[in-house]
């Protein structure tokens, strides 16, 4: 589930399925979609703060509780016209569709879709043994909630490639100089605290227009990428490949269980 409380001014959205370190599924998507839009209606809101419930962000998408549905795949995929954003998209680029800074705080696992939603924020403070990662690859998939054109604005065009596809943790620090994040600290809370500090002591009307700007400076081809991601997941879900790449991962994961001391 998502818990959300909008108190002095600032939202605080917490991804809170700790026994799953966090990880997404169908209700989690409709709560964000949901909150998303609460939010942009909500004019006594300056602040929003992103984070996970426990000791992580997000280990991603729940994919055996998503999968199993075949009409979950068609409620995250499904859009009106291809460049239109479908759900998966929404509960990632809807953060930059809200005038409001929004900051991620990130710790522990911040993982595939829980990356994805990370990159939806305006900024990233990320705690120093947090570790990052684009996941798709190992199942086969590619990264499709929007993560594609918002990282063409923080990264290098090969070092995303490469983060997407070799889809390996990357340590904070790693991810801070990618630009996948904003900052690195040993106690990202007061990290968060004076960021949050520093822009409430601005005017909301000149922090809004400085969002507006800075995204028109960066602006990229948004629905022909959005269209693009979307087509290029709907191929590889019906992909034989992509089948065995499952199957491979659910046993590595069901391997490495066995090995492990505790559960």
């Amino acid at each position: 589930m998502i818990k959300f409380t909008a108190e002095q001014g600032i939202a605080r959205v917490t991804l809170a399925r700790v026994d799953k370190q966090n990880a997404l599924n169908m209700l989690m998507f409709m709560q964000l979609n949901k909150i998303i839009k609460t939010i942009k209606k909500d004019k006594s809101i300056k602040l929003v703060v992103i984070t996970g419930e426990g000791e992580h962000f997000s280990s991603g998408l729940d994919i055996k509780s998503v999968m199993d549905k075949p009409i979950n795949i068609f409620k995250l995929l499904f859009k009106w016209l291809p460049g239109n954003q479908n759900l998966a998209q929404t509960v990632v680029l809807g953060w930059q569709s809200i005038q409001v800074p929004v900051i991620a705080h990130i710790k522990g696992n911040c993982l595939g879709a829980g990356l994805q939603i990370a990159l939806g924020a305006d900024y990233r403070i990320a705690h120093s043994e947090a570790k990052l990662a684009i996941m798709e690859a190992r199942w086969g998939l590619c990264p499709d909630m929007g993560a594609n054109v918002l990282l063409s604005g923080l990264m290098k065009r090969d070092q995303a490639l490469w983060l997407a596809s070799h889809a390996t943790t990357v340590s904070a620090n790693e991810a801070l100089k990618l630009g996948l994040i904003t900052q690195v600290s040993d106690n990202s809370n007061e990290s968060v605290d004076r960021m949050i500090t520093t822009l409430l002591s601005r005017s909301p009307d000149t922090l809004a227009a400085i969002k507006r700007v800075t995204q028109l400076s960066f602006k990229s081809q948004t629905r022909k990428i959005l269209a693009t991601e979307t087509y290029s997941q709907i191929r590889l879900l019906l992909n034989p490949n992509t089948k065995k790449a499952i199957a491979n991962a659910k046993n590595k994961n069901l391997q490495k269980y066995a090995n492990a001391k505790t559960w």
